[in-house]
C-alpha cells in the first residue's frame, strides 16, 4: 500500500509499504477513506519530537471502512468508522474512569517515555516510538488495536468531512473549552486560531461563553475566527495583555486556552525569541511564550486550559502569578473516546459542521507538498484533508 512516511526533518515521502495485518483478536483493519494533517504532525515534520524512525508511517486523524476484523470484536466488515488518535484498552484503571489517554496497556514499550515523564500515557497512532511506535493513518490501510473500544460508527447521512475531525481536533478543542467550566457571561481568550483553536472557539460558544477573544496573526485564521463570532487580536499589531485587560475592564479573561503549545512564534515577543535561541542551542526543549501570556491574562481564580503539545521542561513559567492569584491549570492529551458520543450527536443535530475548517484536499501523493504548504501557511492553508 501507499503511505506517508517520515525520513527526517522536513522529509516526508509517499512510499510503498507492507499492508497491515491482524495481530490480535481485538484488531481491525480499515481502508482509509479520509485522513488529515494535524498541527501536531508538524512537530514531527520539524524534527523536534524524539524517537521517530526513518520509514515510520505518519498520521493520527483517520477514518474509513472496516475490511477485516479480529475474532473478539463486534465491528463488522463494511462498517464506516472514525478512529480516535488515542489507543485505549477500555479495561485498565484509567480507561474504566474515562481517562482513555492515560491507558496503562496500549503503549507496548513504555520504558523510555516513563524516564522522561514519570509514567507513560496511552499509545498514539503515528506519533513516535515513545508512544508505542504504531503505524499512522496517512495511508491506504490502518491496523486499529483495541478496535472494540476506539472506533465509533458513523451514522448514515454524514459525510467523511463532517466526522473526520472527531478523531482528534474536534474533541481536543471541545475539551479545551470544557476545561474552562464556562458560566453565563464568561469571556474566554484563545491563543492560536489553527484547527484546534477554531474548534475551541466553536465549542466555547456551544458551551455558553458570551465572548471569545481569538489571538493569532495569520489573516485566514483570524477571518475564520471572526466568522465564528470571535473578537480577534493580531499579536503582531497589538499588545495582547493590554487589549485583554481593556476588553475585560482590567479583570482578565475568565479562562484562557493555550492551543499553540511548544512551537510558539519567535517573532511574537522578546521572551519568545529567547525561547527560540534556547531550543536552537540545546538549552531548552520547548517555547512556552503563549502559556506565560495566558497565565498573566487570566483573571484571579480563573482557569488556564492547556491543549497545545509540550514535550519536555518549560522555562520561566510564572508560577508565582498562578499560585498567588488562585488560577486552576487544566491540561491533558485528549481522552477522545470520552467525548465521541456527545460530539457525534452535536454534529447530527446540526449544532456544528466541523468541515468548515477544510481549506485544502489532496491525495497521498500530494501529501509531502501539502505538509510544506501547511507548515508555511501558504495559499490560505488552515486544514489539509487527504483522500487515499
Amino acid at each position: 500500500m501507499k503511505a506517508l512516511t517520515w525520513h527526517g526533518k522536513h522529509d516526508i515521502r509517499c512510499d510503498s509499504v507492507p499492508d497491515p495485518q491482524i495481530e490480535d483478536g481485538r484488531d481491525a483493519i480499515i481502508k482509509v477513506t479520509a485522513c488529515a494533517i494535524c498541527g501536531s504532525d508538524l512537530h514531527l515534520y520539524n524534527g523536534i519530537m524524539p524517537d521517530m524512525h526513518s520509514g515510520d508511517i505518519m498520521g493520527h486523524e483517520t477514518m474509513g471502512e472496516v475490511v477485516e476484523v479480529g475474532k473478539d470484536i463486534k465491528l463488522k466488515v463494511g462498517d464506516r468508522v472514525v478512529v480516535p488518535f488515542t489507543i485505549a484498552c477500555g479495561e485498565c484503571f484509567f480507561c474504566t474512569r474515562g481517562f482513555f489517554s492515560g491507558c496503562e496497556r496500549s503503549n507496548p514499550k513504555p520504558e523510555k517515555v516513563t524516564k522522561m515523564w514519570g509514567n507513560s500515557p496511552a499509545g498514539l497512532f503515528g506519533y513516535t516510538h515513545l508512544l508505542g511506535g504504531f503505524s499512522g493513518g496517512q495511508a491506504e490501510y490502518l491496523r486499529v488495536p483495541y478496535a472494540d473500544v476506539g472506533p465509533i460508527k458513523v451514522p448514515d447521512g454524514l459525510s467523511d468531512e463532517q466526522v473526520l475531525f472527531l478523531s482528534d481536533i474536534f474533541p481536543t478543542g471541545y475539551m479545551a473549552a470544557d476545561f474552562c467550566n464556562i458560566q453565563p457571561g464568561d469571556t474566554i481568550a484563545i491563543w492560536g486560531c489553527g484547527p484546534v483553536g477554531q474548534m475551541a472557539i466553536k465549542s466555547a460558544f456551544i458551551l455558553g461563553a458570551e465572548r471569545v477573544i481569538a489571538i493569532d496573526t495569520v489573516p485566514e485564521r483570524l477571518a475564520l475566527a471572526e466568522m465564528s463570532g470571535a473578537i480577534t487580536l493580531d499579536y503582531m499589531d497589538k499588545d495582547i495583555y493590554d487589549r485583554i485587560m481593556e476588553l475585560t475592564k482590567g479583570r482578565g479573561a475568565d479562562a484562557c486556552i493555550d492551543a499553540v503549545g511548544t512551537e510558539s512564534d519567535p517573532a511574537a515577543s522578546w521572551d519568545a525569541r529567547i525561547d527560540r535561541i534556547k531550543v536552537a542551542t540545546f538549552m531548552g526543549t520547548d517555547r512556552p511564550h503563549v502559556l506565560r501570556q495566558a497565565i498573566h491574562c487570566c483573571r484571579n481564580f480563573g482557569t488556564v486550559s492547556i491543549v497545545g503539545v509540550y514535550g519536555g521542561f518549560l522555562d520561566k513559567i510564572p508560577m508565582g502569578s498562578a499560585i498567588n492569584r488562585g488560577l486552576t491549570l487544566r491540561m491533558a492529551q485528549t481522552p477522545v473516546q470520552r467525548y465521541l458520543p456527545v460530539l457525534m450527536e452535536r454534529i447530527q443535530n446540526g449544532e456544528i459542521d466541523p468541515s468548515f475548517i477544510i481549506t485544502h484536499t489532496g491525495s497521498l501523493e500530494d501529501g509531502p507538498d501539502l505538509y510544506k504548504t501547511f507548515l508555511e501557511k501558504k495559499d490560505g492553508c488552515v486544514k489539509v484533508v487527504l483522500k487515499p
